[in-house]
């Protein structure tokens, strides 16, 4: 009677140790959000955007608390909606130090659309926030 129990608790806790161990793994290996320079922060937002890839956005986005990735869901859903195409993303006002990404293209009518988002870096990532840009 007593080794089954003990046996139980022992895989109990294996299985328990190998669960903290896996998460530890992914929470090690997620990518860092953002991007490694301003050029590819522009790459990568335009192809998100055009793609209306929310994963792909969320990780460029410097969002308060953890509700980035439904933001992210809830704001291409809506570029889908929109039949936004054609997404270009322009940095500035120095590509190299960029303060402002300008978004801009046409939406499924045809008509052209743009709007500013701030970039922000932090420790050598690139993201872009819905703040007013700084001018």
């Amino acid at each position: 009677m007593h080794i089954r129990r003990d046996v139980k608790v022992g895989l109990s806790v294996a299985a328990a140790l190998a669960w903290i161990g896996a998460v530890t793994l992914l929470i090690v290996h997620e990518p860092e959000p953002g991007a490694a320079s301003p050029g590819e922060l522009r790459d990568k937002l335009a192809a998100a955007l055009s793609r209306h890839d929310a994963d792909a956005f969320a990780g460029l986005l410097d969002y308060p608390g953890s509700g980035g990735g439904d933001f992210a869901k809830d704001y291409v859903s809506a570029l889908a909606g929109r039949g936004v195409h054609d997404v270009r993303v322009e940095l500035g006002p120095d590509a190299g130090e960029p303060t402002r990404a300008t978004v801009s293209g046409a939406l499924g009518d045809g008509k052209p659309f743009s709007y500013p988002l701030a970039v922000t870096s932090e420790d050598g990532r690139w993201t872009v926030a819905f703040t007013p840009p700084l001018p």
